[in-house]
Formats: structure tokens, C-alpha cells, sequence
């Protein structure tokens, strides 16, 4: 796991970092959470590997706000392509 840092999905629209930060600090110690607006889920990096697999063990699958949330190991980010239409290019130039 990359410094415990953790994805947290199905969360409720409302969930505030306070309230997730709350939650997971009976694990241990948070470092950081990051809730992606308007998406569902988030992000939680706890202070050590042996915290985040506790909090992945224990709050995984439990209801919180109404919802059964996800917890996995937050896998790297990816690098996004940039510049250029790539794919099918949408459709110009194409004859009928």
C-alpha cells in the first residue's frame, strides 16, 4: 500500500472532511482527506500502513450517512493524455 493512503467510495454527497476525518481516526492518525466534490467518493491518507489496513479492515463495508461505503487502497494516479482529439475524432470527415 502507498503510504496508507486509502479510496473511499459511495459516500454521501454531503459527507464533509470533518465528518470522514472523525470517522477514520478511530483507526489511528489521518493525515489527510480529499472528498471529490459532486463524484462520491474521496480520498483518506492515514499515518501508517498498519493504520490504514485497520481502517480498511473495520470500516470498509459499514454504513455511514445512510450509505455502505468502500474502502481500498488508493491505487497511483494516472497520467492523463493531453492536447489533441484522439479516438474516433467525433465524427468529422466521415462520408455516408
Amino acid at each position: 500500500m502507498q503510504g496508507g493512503k486509502l479510496y473511499v467510495g459511495n459516500l454521501s454527497y454531503s459527507v464533509t472532511s470533518e465528518q470522514l476525518k472523525e470517522l477514520f481516526s478511530t483507526c489511528g492518525e489521518v493525515r489527510e482527506v480529499k472528498i471529490i466534490e459532486g463524484k462520491g467518493f474521496g480520498f483518506v491518507e492515514m499515518g501508517t500502513q498498519i493504520d490504514a489496513e485497520k481502517a480498511k479492515k473495520d470500516i470498509g463495508g459499514t454504513q455511514f450517512m445512510g450509505r455502505s461505503i468502500t474502502v481500498e487502497e488508493a491505487r497511483p494516479q494516472r497520467d492523463k493524455p493531453r492536447g489533441g482529439r484522439g479516438g474516433s475524432g467525433g465524427g468529422f470527415g466521415r462520408r455516408y
